[in-house]
C-alpha cells in the first residue's frame, strides 16, 4: 500500500514538473517574439530591413549602423568584457538617435522585453545619428 502511494506522489511530481517546464517554455518564447518583433519594427524605423532582425550576426551589425557607430566596431563585440562595454555604447546611441536618454539606455540594458518594444511600438522616431559640426 506505502509502495502504490509512493508510486502515485512520483508520477504527479512528474507531472507537475512538466507542466512547470512547459508554461516556462510558453513565457520564454514569447518573450523572444516580442524581442524579435520589436526589433523588427525599431529596424524598419531606423530604414533598415526589418528582417535583418532574426539574422543572428548581421543584426547586431545592424544595430551599429543604427547607433552610427563604425562596423568595425562588431569585432570589439567577439572581445570577452569589453563587448559589455561596446554594447552599453550602441545602446546609449541608439536610445539618443530615437530622441530617448540615458532612461532608456538603462531600460534596453536591463528590462529589454519592455525597452524594445516601446522603442519600437511607441512614438520614438529614427532622428539618425547626429553629424559632427565642421570646425573652421
Amino acid at each position: 500500500m506505502l509502495n502504490l502511494l509512493a508510486q502515485n506522489s512520483d508520477a504527479a511530481a512528474a507531472g507537475a514538473a512538466v507542466g512547470a517546464a512547459l508554461v516556462v517554455t510558453v513565457i520564454y518564447l514569447a518573450i523572444v517574439i516580442l524581442i524579435i518583433a520589436s526589433l523588427w519594427k525599431v529596424f524598419t524605423k531606423a530604414g533598415k530591413p526589418g528582417w535583418a532582425a532574426i539574422v543572428p550576426i548581421y543584426n547586431l551589425v545592424v544595430l551599429i549602423q543604427i547607433s552610427g557607430k563604425p562596423v568595425w566596431w562588431i569585432l570589439l563585440c567577439l572581445i570577452p568584457f569589453v563587448n559589455f562595454v561596446v554594447i552599453i555604447f550602441i545602446y546609449n546611441s541608439i536610445s539618443t538617435n530615437f530622441g530617448r536618454g540615458i532612461g532608456t539606455t538603462l531600460g534596453l540594458i536591463f528590462l529589454p522585453f519592455i525597452f524594445w518594444p516601446i522603442l519600437g511600438f511607441g512614438s520614438a522616431q529614427y532622428k539618425g545619428h547626429p553629424t559632427p559640426e565642421p570646425t573652421v
